[in-house]
């Protein structure tokens, strides 16, 4: 009796997670852990803080300041010639009162130092001019042009600038692996300090996603690097996307 309450509890709690949050929503968030080849062990606790508000179907939202919670699954240091890697699942998502399982997969990971350097505009602002307004360089290569503004990729238009991030429908990029939107997707996208098209690394040198855990094994992300071991320092920024139920 007790397994079958506990099997219902958990799909009860599965069902709820994916009509909260439909397959393909982009959650953008800070690293409060570092993954550290030298220090992390499996079964760690990995934290990570979302930056922006992000949209749900059809009024709900992900407030900012919820957090998503998982484990380090595996390490395997550098040895030999054998790559570095480290192995992460994020399993839950704690925000307004809840918290629910998820499976995500990995779409970006940019270091602390691109975080930084794309929420300070390139040049500062002027003299009484609102820091709300200043133009910031995604990461990624778009431009965000202040609160309220467009969010550009050449004379294109792809977005809307927010004070604490932009909002833009997520676009394909066939060069790095990532897909677009799905067909049934509507909601715009909260991206935070990425551009629409961000896939894979930035900023930290000869670190590559060898699996995005949108494939076997579902969920589970892999860092590797072929140079060494690596530190993916705590503030560095991530774009997880949530998985198809399977």
């Amino acid at each position: 009796m007790k397994t079958v309450v506990l099997s219902l509890l958990l799909l009860a709690a599965t069902v709820f997670a994916q009509n909260a949050i439909a397959p393909g929503t982009v959650i953008p968030a800070q690293l409060n852990s570092s993954l550290n080849l030298a220090k992390s062990k499996p079964g760690q606790t990995i934290t990570a803080r979302v930056m922006q508000d992000v949209p749900l179907s059809p009024r709900g939202k992900i407030r900012a300041g919820a957090k998503v919670v998982g484990q380090v699954v595996s390490t395997q240091p550098a040895n030999n010639g054998v790559p570095a890697e480290i192995t992460v699942y994020f399993t839950r998502l704690n925000f307004a009162h809840h918290s629910i399982p998820i499976s995500a997969h990995l779409r970006a990971l940019a270091s602390m130092t691109e975080v930084e350097q794309a929420q300070i505009p390139p040049a500062g602002t002027d003299r009484g001019t609102p820091w709300a307004w200043s133009t910031r360089n995604l990461i990624g290569g778009e431009v965000a042009y202040g609160q309220g503004g467009p969010v550009s990729r050449g004379i294109d238009t792809v977005g809307q600038a927010l004070a604490d991030g932009v909002l833009a429908p997520v676009n394909a990029n066939p060069t790095s692996g990532c897909r677009g939107e799905p067909a049934d997707h509507t909601q715009p996208q909260a991206l935070w300090v990425f551009s629409s098209d961000s896939c894979g690394v930035y900023g930290i040198a000869d670190v590559q996603i060898a699996h995005a855990g949108r494939t076997v094994p579902v969920g589970e992300f892999t860092l590797m690097s072929k140079q060494g071991n690596f530190d993916v320092r705590s503030g560095s920024g991530i774009l997880l996307r949530i998985n198809a139920p399977r």
